[in-house]
């Protein structure tokens, strides 16, 4: 099995917060039961070694979370979890208990949901439970997404907050890396600019472009549909459906070729591919 390669398996297309990064799904709402994930886990076992547990929706408000955590281990595969964070207070120690590989915390979806979310205690769970998750071994990234990232004068007005309650909380010498700052072992401060998604209405960037998707990553929706990347969030670039196709037939269709040779020519050929911004980054 080749390594790196991950896979985006949307547990549900439902969210408990309303943000305006986000644009959401005009898909219906729908979340997989046990039996529909293993068979869809299974299928994509032989291809990845990442799991990841969301196209559009978030994760840990499916009930289910924990015991698909399992499932995906008893086949091989690391379980990553993104989430807004504000149901890790009252599931944080269940998903901690299932131990998956690593969770992405977006700190910045309180932007979006100020009114809906006490500030003080969302953070307050968030730093607790990367706390108790990082000492259970998993891996943990704390995201700061927004605006112009860390430019200077331009955080948002909450990311200094932020930052001094992740000083109290992770009072050692913080290390840079790449992407951030490593805080302590297992827990990292991840800073990264806001992005648009890809929008047939939106900015045309031109055939001009390269993606590691269906190198590196595919994605499969809630329904079964299978897309090329994590960003085709109503299945524009649908190639199939898992439960109803082998994976190895999906991927060797005709459309599926298409993508990934055009992107070997550093041509975007699909027409949502042409508008999304990600396929600028390795032109």
């Amino acid at each position: 099995m080749a390594t790196h390669r991950k896979a985006y398996l949307e547990i549900t297309n439902r969210c408990n917060l309303n943000c305006a990064f986000c644009p959401g799904t005009d898909r219906p709402p729908r979340s997989l039961d046990e039996g529909e994930f293993t068979r869809l886990a299974e299928r994509l076992a032989p291809w990845a070694e990442y799991l990841y547990y969301h196209l559009m929706g978030e994760p840990t408000a499916h009930p289910l979370l924990p015991r698909f955590i399992e499932i995906a281990a008893s086949l091989g595969l690391k379980s990553i979890i993104t989430t807004n964070g504000t149901l890790l207070s009252s599931r944080g120690d269940a998903i901690i208990a299932a131990l998956p590989h690593k969770i992405s915390i977006s700190l910045h979806a309180f932007e979006a949901n100020a009114a809906e979310i006490n500030f003080a205690q969302y953070l307050d769970s968030c730093l607790a439970f990367a706390s108790s998750a990082a000492q259970a071994g998993i891996i943990v990234v704390l995201r700061l997404w927004n605006l112009d990232g860390r430019a200077e004068g331009a955080l948002h007005e909450k990311n200094e907050q932020i930052l001094a309650a992740l000083h109290t909380a992770f009072p050692a010498e913080w290390t840079q890396i790449r992407s951030g700052e490593r805080l302590c072992d297992g827990v990292f401060l991840e800073w990264g600019e806001k992005f648009d998604w890809p929008d047939l209405t939106g900015t045309c960037f031109g055939e001009t472009g390269f993606c590691y998707a269906l190198r590196d990553q595919i994605g499969v929706l809630c329904d079964g549909t299978l897309v090329p990347c994590c960003l085709d969030r109503n299945g524009a670039l649908a190639l199939g459906n898992l439960f109803e196709q082998p994976l190895t037939d999906i991927l060797s269709s005709p459309r599926a070729r298409a993508i990934y040779d055009s992107f070997t020519r550093h041509i975007c050929s699909e027409p949502l591919c042409q508008h999304c911004m990600r396929a600028q980054y390795y032109r």
